[in-house]
């Protein structure tokens, strides 16, 4: 009803757009006698995609000596499915790959077992843990990561993902999602480094295979110059003027 009411319907991506329409349809037809279909191509004609703006973030320093440093950042919540992401750092545990480790995101009333168990399992490798009381210790927390990893099951667009690989991170996303519509160049397929198939397996391969390259070069931060371009475009100095523009329309 808020939607049909609205003169426009934003969106962070165009999956967030398509699963609202399409929950809307799949509820709208359990309905036992009226079912007002036809409300849902009136959404869809006034619903546009504006993705969320991202700070600027400050320029990264040149990376010290050290094994690989895998950040982890999000909601401690089932759906952004740390399982996977702990099972992943256990194997190159068990394989005497060397890493750090800095988890980080805001807590809830109840936090997964698998949090408590991971920081008594990887105590030896943690630079950072829990949520980062200061926009500065977040920022940080971001520049000091070679490789972001997101293992979520539920994600409209990325934020997360996005600041980190501005201040120069190196994204693991799953090949699902809003990710290949936000981190994908156009005319690229979907078997870009940046993308792993969404299994514990294949995301420990992805991670061993960067940690021997910064054992061999010692820094992934020209591997990423290209996606920071492109990831530019949701800074908000170049997307204010694009909101601005689109909210006056209405005024």
């Amino acid at each position: 009803t808020t939607a049909l009411a609205a003169d426009a319907v934003w969106f962070n991506s165009a999956l967030h757009r398509d699963s609202f329409l399409h929950g809307l349809e799949t509820l709208l037809n359990r309905m036992p006698d009226f079912r007002p279909l036809e409300a849902i191509q009136r959404i869809r004609d006034k619903s546009k995609v504006y993705p969320p703006g991202i700070s600027p973030l400050p320029s990264r320093q040149p990376r010290s000596a050290g094994p690989m440093r895998v950040l982890w950042a999000a909601r401690w919540e089932h759906d952004k499915n740390p399982n996977d992401f702990f099972a992943a750092i256990e194997q190159l545990k068990s394989r005497s790959i060397p890493f750090r480790l800095s988890v980080i995101g805001e807590q809830f009333r109840e936090v997964p077992e698998v949090f408590a168990r991971a920081r008594r399992d990887f105590a030896d490798h943690i630079d950072r843990w829990g949520y980062q009381q200061t926009r500065a210790d977040y920022e940080a927390a971001l520049l000091e990561a070679d490789v972001f990893v997101s293992t979520a099951s539920h994600e409209f667009f990325g934020i997360s993902a996005v600041e980190a690989s501005l201040a120069g991170a190196y994204p693991l996303v799953p090949r699902r999602l809003a990710y290949p519509e936000v981190f994908r160049s156009e005319g690229e397929d979907e078997s870009s480094d940046f993308f792993y198939d969404g299994t514990v397996g294949h995301l420990t391969a992805k991670l061993a295979d960067l940690a021997a390259r910064i054992e061999g070069i010692g820094s992934l931060h020209t591997s990423t110059t290209a996606l920071r371009s492109r990831l530019r475009r949701f800074e908000w100095p170049c997307l204010a003027p694009i909101l601005d523009d689109a909210t006056e329309r209405f005024l």
